[in-house]
């Protein structure tokens, strides 16, 4: 799992439709997920520190979350299908004890900003929906990794197995 931050809130130039924007806190990966307004209304109220008169919906579940004697431990984007993005709000007790709950990824955001719980990503979502941020330092990575693999030798993998061997032998 990957720590992320929310980044922002932007639109779909296309369709219109609000995406939260998280990013890794290296800022070389980007995450957009499409969300509906109430929830990047949501959000942009947390980030803009706007106060309203009365709880929201997503203030209303962390009211409710810590009058029953627990906190939001953190939130995971745990995987995609379809396009169809999955989350896990975690929840803690008194006792440490974790209780998990389904959510969509946008409530869980809207939950967690609230609370400054941290935000994790799995590297399946990661790696099916992210987006680099600093293609200057993906560039000068490729071009190092090219540089390891034409100067690598057959006999570096041969002593790479030796040591291999002596390891397992030594357990």
């Amino acid at each position: 799992m990957i720590e992320m931050k929310v980044m922002g809130i932007a639109l779909d130039t296309r369709t219109g439709s609000p995406i939260v924007v998280l990013h890794d806190k290296e800022n070389r990966r980007a995450l957009p997920i499409w969300i509906g307004s109430a929830e990047a209304s949501s959000i942009i109220r947390k980030i803009e520190n706007l106060n309203v008169s009365r709880p929201m919906t997503h203030d209303l579940v962390i009211n409710i979350v810590e009058k029953t004697g627990y906190s939001v431990s953190k939130v995971e984007i745990n995987d995609v299908e379809k396009e169809t993005y999955y989350a896990t709000i975690y929840l803690k007790d008194k006792n440490d004890e974790i209780l998990e709950i389904d959510s969509r990824p946008s409530d869980a955001i809207a939950i967690a900003i609230r609370v400054e719980a941290p935000i994790y990503v799995s590297a399946k979502v990661l790696s099916n929906g992210s987006v680099s941020t600093d293609s200057a330092k993906d560039a000068q990575e490729a071009e190092e990794f090219k540089d390891f693999i034409q100067n690598i030798k057959p006999s570096d993998f041969a002593k790479l197995m030796k040591d291999s061997d002596q390891h397992e032998s030594d357990q």
